[in-house]
């Protein structure tokens, strides 16, 4: 791909892939009318080609699974997010996602394309009025590692203020691979998970304009190893930061990386789409 017509910056960019959405989020439905539904069917497919709903819980992940199901460019990842497994019975919601895991025949049916939200979450003391279990973060980020070897899908993993740690225990799982989302690690770290065949994602924080330091981590990542996402309703990009965020707006992530990159949005959304295809949908 050409990457050096840097006076095209403008241009509009169509085709992009939102690696990484949650759209049964309880803010779409109080913050705009008509829910997610109004703003899915304005994105989808006109700016917005594909999109992962990304679980956080066995309840979640289902709802992410029937909303995948009412559009042809969404997929679902179904999985046990860190700060949600203080809240859960742990063998209980492990059963839970083995079921909805189910057969390949069955996830092909709930377009089920990865295992995720899953990691760990070292950055607050407590959530709610759970402390921090990092014990039994770990067991379930490995329980779910172990599933994803498995039945050979790809992960997704959530880390906030653990890189040491979930670096440490990927290592120990080869044969997964995956992308590490909304990536807030070094640029030295990036370069090693994808000298490992891990993928990388950057959100709005790509952005913001204290976010230096995301911006380096992403010019270390390989261009056929990094894609684009919203996290919606959260992390809303320049200049709609503290807004509800939606996959419409990832736009904005898009032209970033295109600064970044000396390239047209066009060019970027177009490499960034087929990178995360190539991970998902493969």
């Amino acid at each position: 791909m050409g990457c050096g017509n840097g006076d095209k910056m403008n241009d509009v960019c169509k085709g992009i892939f939102d690696s990484h959405a949650h759209y049964f989020d309880a803010r779409f439905e109080r913050e705009t009318e008509g829910g997610a539904d109004a703003i899915l069917q304005t994105v989808l497919p006109k700016t917005v080609k594909s999109i992962i709903n990304v679980g956080t819980n066995p309840s979640t992940s289902r709802r992410a699974i029937a909303q995948a199901g009412k559009y042809e460019g969404m997929y679902a990842a179904v999985g046990i997010h860190p700060e949600d497994a203080h809240f859960l019975n742990e063998a209980e919601a492990l059963e839970e996602l083995r079921k909805l895991l189910g057969t390949a025949e069955t996830r092909k049916q709930d377009k089920i394309v990865a295992i995720g939200e899953i990691g760990l979450d070292y950055h607050a003391e407590r959530f709610g009025d759970r402390p921090l279990d990092k014990a039994l973060e770990m067991r379930l980020f490995e329980r779910q590692l172990e599933l994803a070897e498995q039945l050979g899908l790809p992960v997704i993993v959530h880390d906030r203020d653990a890189h040491g740690d979930i670096f440490e225990t990927v290592l120990r799982y080869p044969k997964v691979r995956g992308v590490m989302h909304s990536f807030s690690g070094s640029p030295e770290l990036a370069r090693e998970y994808t000298r490992r065949g891990w993928y990388i994602s950057f959100s709005g924080t790509l952005t913001f304009k204290n976010a230096q330091r995301v911006r380096e981590a992403a010019l270390a990542v390989p261009r056929d190893r990094l894609l684009v996402e919203t996290d919606c309703p959260y992390l809303a990009p320049h200049p709609h930061r503290g807004e509800l965020n939606h996959s419409g707006l990832l736009v904005h992530t898009v032209r970033a990386l295109a600064e970044l990159w000396n390239c047209t949005p066009q060019e970027a959304a177009d490499t960034t789409r087929k990178n995360a295809e190539n991970l998902f949908l493969a």
